[in-house]
């Protein structure tokens, strides 16, 4: 185990935690870790050898299940949006209304408003950046998946999760339904 440690430039413990089921190779050291233990990567996620006349409906497994993770992993990035949203927006109508029926006016009221509206804002935009990076936008017109940047998704009109978007596939504008998988 130090030895493959060593050749890796990786600590012994991060191949225990995946003798252990406790995590994953990093995809940056994958090719270099199926070198070293002569496996194929297909082998490597599976965690068994796998004989040739099986190696197909192996493969079509691994792909499946990983398109499962990564669906699962979208929805959570979206549920982590709407908490951001609801909870920045909780708090911010709370110290509004605190703010204006306890200090009335003045310097100190306008503060709270200036500071509470900042991370009201900055909120948002890490949750657009979930969103951004949780699955795709369809184009209503041709159906190509794709994602945009961050700026065409900030500037966007939108309703919820649906915005108004160019198609880099038709070149066309159209209302781009958020989707979770390609």
């Amino acid at each position: 185990m130090m030895q493959l440690a060593e050749k890796l430039k990786i600590t012994d413990k991060a191949i225990s935690k995946w003798e252990n089921r406790k995590g994953m190779p990093d995809s940056g050291i994958m090719l270099d870790l199926c070198a070293e233990l002569k496996i194929s990567v297909n082998e490597l996620l599976s965690g068994e050898m796998i004989h040739i006349n099986e190696y197909d409906k192996n493969t079509e497994e691994l792909l499946v299940e990983l398109a499962k993770q990564d669906e699962l992993k979208n929805r959570k990035l979206m549920t982590s949006m709407w908490t951001i949203l609801i909870t920045s927006a909780i708090f911010y109508v709370t110290i509004l209304l605190l703010a204006v029926n306890i200090l009335k006016e003045g310097l100190l009221l306008g503060t709270v408003i200036c500071v509470s509206t900042i991370i009201f804002v900055i909120a948002g935009l890490i949750a657009l950046k979930f969103e951004l990076d949780a699955g795709y936008y369809e184009c209503k017109k041709c159906h190509h998946k794709f994602i945009p940047t961050y700026k065409e998704v900030l500037f966007a009109m939108h309703m919820s999760t649906t915005r108004y978007l160019k198609c880099p596939e038709c070149n066309k504008r159209s209302w781009a339904k958020k989707v979770m998988s390609k």
